[in-house]
């Protein structure tokens, strides 16, 4: 499949910018989290695995400064302009804010980047569906960057330079998970990773004769203008609050008994509320990957679900798409477990599917979806794949 969409961004790229010679094509993967949700910027344990679907790239390297940006998927835009010597964030330049962010990123961390490029791309992540197109796209502009320019740098500081990109230029307090996900993939395996040290081992995803079904949502979403960033600043408050008495530097630190214990140092309800999911989010993770490497896939579902409910009910992250997607899916023959993924307020569920069941599956959980909803989602059955390349 890479070879056809090779070809057809050589194609493009020939077609927007004259010709094709010279020109590189580099893959980047988007990624799924299984569990472990909403507990990255709160140090603790995440479980996503990078997707054979993700963002194709086809740059070549100038001369000049000027850059020069072409979406597939965003045609409406044309050609987007920039040049090296101006890499600031500009509300009007779209997606270009993304591979502009990398670059301005890059200098800061001491590697300039002394000249343009053309850069087109096509992405078959659906956007803003939550399975990191903005963070795919960074991936594999840092991956560029480091081809074109000889930079030295590893797969993991890619990750770090692209996160540190959407913080400080694109103005989204995300934290590690995304980008560590899709620099650092590897096929058939998703990765057990402790967000407060970046500690991290890779676990051979045996999901007996299942796979992984994702249903987007189709109600879009963004990271900066949802309430992702007021999650986030719930958390902060709540953690100084439990300073004051216990030595923590993180929610993830705490066990689910020392949260009972102490959460009356929370001073607010709400905050309680978003305090317990992260603490018992981060044991359930821990929990269900011991449960995929005993081979006890029914307790990894169980798990799944229950990371659904409190991320519905405590961390209120979830709204009627996503809670349809899902309580349609755990009603459906052959599902082993299925809750939402990535940040919420729209963007996906993702499912475990025995296989003989997956075309009753998308058929039911389409129509009740669309049914509820009044439009439709899409559904895609998804491979586990690599790390980001060159093709």
């Amino acid at each position: 499949m890479s070879e056809s969409i090779k070809q057809r961004l050589l194609d493009e790229f020939a077609n927007v910018f004259g010709d094709a010679e010279g020109v590189e094509v580099y893959f980047a993967p988007g990624r799924v989290n299984l569990i472990g949700e909403h507990t990255d910027y709160n140090g603790g344990h995440v479980f996503p695995c990078a997707l054979t679907i993700g963002t194709y790239g086809a740059a070549r390297k100038r001369n000049d400064k000027k850059l020069r940006f072409y979406s597939v998927n965003f045609e409406a835009f044309g050609v987007v302009e920039s040049t090296v010597e101006n890499l600031v964030y500009d509300k009007d330049a779209s997606w270009t804010n993304y591979p502009k962010g990398v670059m301005w990123a890059f200098e800061q961390k001491g590697m300039k980047v002394e000249c343009g490029m053309d850069l087109v791309i096509y992405g078959n992540i659906p956007n803003s569906s939550g399975l990191s197109s903005s963070a795919s796209v960074e991936v594999l502009t840092g991956t560029i960057l480091r081809d074109f320019y000889g930079f030295e740098v590893s797969n993991q500081d890619i990750a770090l330079i692209s996160q540190f990109a959407e913080n400080q230029f694109n103005g989204v307090n995300c934290g590690i998970m995304d980008q560590f996900a899709i620099a650092m993939g590897k096929k058939d395996c998703a990765i057990f990773l402790d967000t407060a040290t970046l500690e991290y081992e890779y676990v051979p995803l045996k999901l007996d004769n299942a796979k992984i079904v994702i249903a987007c949502t189709n109600k879009k979403r963004g990271l900066g203008d949802s309430k992702y960033n007021e999650r986030r600043s719930e958390c902060e408050e709540a953690l100084a609050e439990l300073q004051k008495e216990l030595e923590v530097k993180t929610l993830g630190d705490l066990s689910e008994e020392q949260f009972e214990d102490n959460k009356a140092l929370i001073q607010s309800k709400v905050r309680q509320r978003r305090v317990k999911h992260a603490v018992y989010e981060n044991v359930r993770t821990v929990k269900a990957v011991e449960a995929l490497q005993n081979q006890d896939i029914s307790l990894f579902g169980e798990l799944m679900n229950a990371s659904h409910k409190s991320l519905a009910e405590d961390y209120e992250v979830t709204g009627v798409e996503l809670d349809t997607a899902v309580e349609a899916a755990w009603q459906q023959k052959g599902v082993i477990g299925a809750r939402m993924t990535g940040a919420g307020f729209g963007g996906c569920s993702v499912s475990i599917v025995q296989e003989d069941c997956i075309d009753e599956f998308v058929k039911n959980v389409g129509e009740i979806y669309l049914e509820k909803i009044g439009y439709a989602a899409d559904f895609y059955v998804v491979g586990v794949g690599d790390g980001p390349m060159k093709l």
